[in-house]
């Protein structure tokens, strides 16, 4: 008996909105790179990006839990000696919430070429509103 193994032009993608509102950082952005890689499927392939679409809105409404909000910090440095930057993660949720989820959810995919292109199947929105209903996107729930 063989594997399966799934054909990029097999692959049917379908796009789902995630309301972020009350839920938990970590494990909205768990559960949102399970879908981006397709874990969720049972055509899952290892290294083919088998994932779907994800929508997430009102990500201003994200939560944080413990005392995460004051302590957990964001570092990035710019490439200049001395220039390593942080940001509380309690100014990042009030000035770019949409850039807190995404770097979460960009964290836990692959760090290749393949990690790359799933996280392009992601988008993020502050408010309730997005602008993707040609696509028909379908609600999903965890």
């Amino acid at each position: 008996m063989n594997s399966y193994m799934a054909k990029p032009n097999e692959i049917d993608r379908k796009w789902y909105v995630i309301d972020a509102e009350g839920k938990v950082l970590g494990r909205l952005a768990s559960e949102v790179a399970t879908i981006l890689r397709g874990k969720h499927k049972p055509i899952y392939t290892p290294h083919v990006d088998t994932g779907d679409y994800v929508i997430i809105i009102n990500a201003d409404k994200v939560k944080l839990t413990g005392k995460k909000l004051e302590q957990k910090k964001y570092r990035y440095h710019t490439g200049y000696p001395g220039g390593l930057r942080t940001i509380p993660y309690s100014r990042m949720m009030k000035e770019n919430p949409e850039k807190a989820i995404y770097l979460a959810v960009k964290g836990m995919l692959p760090k290749n070429r393949l990690g790359r292109k799933m996280i392009k199947k992601l988008r993020v929105y502050s408010g309730p509103e997005h602008n993707h209903e040609a696509q028909q996107p379908e609600l999903y729930e965890f």
